[in-house]
């Protein structure tokens, strides 16, 4: 079963709260939108004509992690787990780095995956301390003449030899296109007249058709991962898109998948009650309903999960910003931010809910204050604390300053960070916001939104108006 827990009692309050019984009396509603989630995937799977009031259905996510550990148990070798850790551990043991080429959710996933399962400083690091893994940079994300150049110039001056895997559908997007082709043009001048190489040092996901797989060919890569039909790209770190730059990363894929898995089984059949992602979503929409809590701010605890927080901005943002609605998300690490948000989260707009992101066993043992003859800090009296100890009471103190006026919080606890409980916090975190956009009659897929800056950037640069 899970690992995560899930405490909404800091949202019980008798001013600008809710109370355990609003949430009792949403739950037949969030069972029946749990319900139609479980149908959509099961519709989805099935290959059946989709409802045009469901289009688009893009829950192939779903069960994603299940028909991926189940092909690896049938295939073997020939499964797309199997082949991903091959072509990842083969271009892993010829390049010192590696540049992950994506926008959107065709790179979020994997930061994520890298900030919160690797070093803190893992491309600064010598080889031993990132156990022999390549370094990773990730381009292709903005439009950033400068940012892209010195990537360059900081490979070029190490003289590493170094690969690409480029992430995208379509390969359409056009600030990851454009930067394929410049770190193109660049990984081919580190080849001299070995330019049949290239191949070699590039692994695209991409779709079965389109530029960037007519592209891909043409360059003769010898590896090419699908980007999975059914699946968002916000909903897809658990495909080939995030699986491929973690399994260069040397981390354990399938056990990540695994931990998805179980959060597929517990949303499924435990009871509505104590289903963590039903009272998340009951929170957060109760919240927003009744007290006008449409900024959503996600608050982890240490810096590790800080890019797992942008991950989920844009998987709520997406998802639920529609037709002049959906809460605002945003995220803070703390305590770095209660040094700069913190006074307008205390005692600014009531328009919040911060939902505490809290990791209760660090990976390290833990560091003492400890004993020192130069007591000129005052810190002699906490030397037998450790650095938890210090964030864990900052936490409580942080929540009691936040109760005793009345501003709610929440706490998602993760018992420790590894891929088995990263899996479980991806997919609770994506049921979750697919539940939320059925209980409020809004379709979690699709970005409508997204296209227009699109559309009339071509059109600028190709001469329209």
């Amino acid at each position: 079963m899970t690992t995560i827990s899930y405490d909404p009692s800091g949202a019980f309050l008798p001013e600008h709260g809710i109370s355990a019984d609003d949430l009792t009396k949403l739950m037949p509603r969030l069972t029946a939108a749990r319900d139609e989630v479980l149908a959509d995937a099961e519709l989805w799977s099935s290959g059946r004509d989709v409802p045009k009031e469901k289009q688009p259905l893009d829950a192939g996510y779903f069960g994603m992690p299940d028909r991926l550990l189940s092909e690896l148990q049938v295939r073997g070798g020939e499964s797309e787990l199997a082949r991903v850790r091959a072509a990842t551990d083969r271009l892993a043991g010829v390049v010192d780095s590696v540049v992950v080429l994506g926008i959107g959710g065709s790179y979020m996933g994997a930061r994520a995956l890298l900030e919160a399962l690797c070093h803190e400083y893992h491309n600064e690091v010598a080889a031993a301390m990132r156990r022999g893994r390549p370094r990773m940079y990730f381009e292709g994300n903005n439009v950033d003449n400068d940012a892209l150049l010195d990537l360059v110039r900081l490979l070029e001056s190490r003289g590493d030899r170094w690969g690409i895997i480029v992430i995208s559908k379509s390969g359409g997007t056009l600030e990851t296109a454009v930067a394929f082709r410049v770190l193109l043009r660049e990984l081919r001048g580190t080849l001299g007249n070995k330019g049949g190489e290239i191949g070699e040092l590039v692994i695209p996901v991409t779709g079965t058709s389109g530029k960037l797989f007519d592209l891909a060919s043409a360059l003769g890569c010898r590896e090419k991962f699908p980007v999975p039909d059914g699946v968002g790209g916000r909903y897809s770190v658990l495909s080939a898109v995030g699986l491929v730059p973690a399994a260069i990363l040397g981390l354990d894929i399938e056990k990540l998948l695994r931990g998805a898995a179980v959060m597929n089984e517990y949303f499924r059949d435990s009871a509505p009650a104590e289903n963590i992602m039903l009272k998340y979503v009951g929170v957060c929409h109760l919240l927003e309903e009744h007290q006008g809590c449409n900024v959503r701010v996600l608050a982890t605890w240490g810096k590790h999960l800080e890019a797992f927080g942008l991950w989920y901005d844009q998987l709520l943002a997406e998802s639920l910003g529609k037709h002049e609605r959906g809460a605002l998300p945003l995220t803070v690490v703390n305590t770095r931010d209660l040094h700069s948000r913190g006074q307008q989260h205390q005692e600014g707009s009531r328009d919040k809910l911060i939902t505490n992101l809290v990791v209760e066993s660090s990976r390290t043992d833990p560091v003492p204050v400890g004993r020192s003859e130069l007591n000129q800090d005052g810190l002699n009296e906490l030397a037998e604390k450790t650095i938890p100890d210090i964030q864990s009471a900052a936490i409580a103190g942080t929540n009691k300053a936040y109760r005793d006026d009345n501003r709610p919080t929440a706490d998602i606890r993760i018992p420790r960070l590894d891929e088995y409980r990263l899996g479980q916090l991806f997919q609770m975190m994506m049921i979750a916001t697919a539940v939320e956009g059925r209980l409020i009659g809004i379709n979690p897929f699709g970005q409508p939104g997204v296209e227009a800056y699109k559309r009339n950037m071509n059109a600028i640069l190709r001469g329209g108006n």
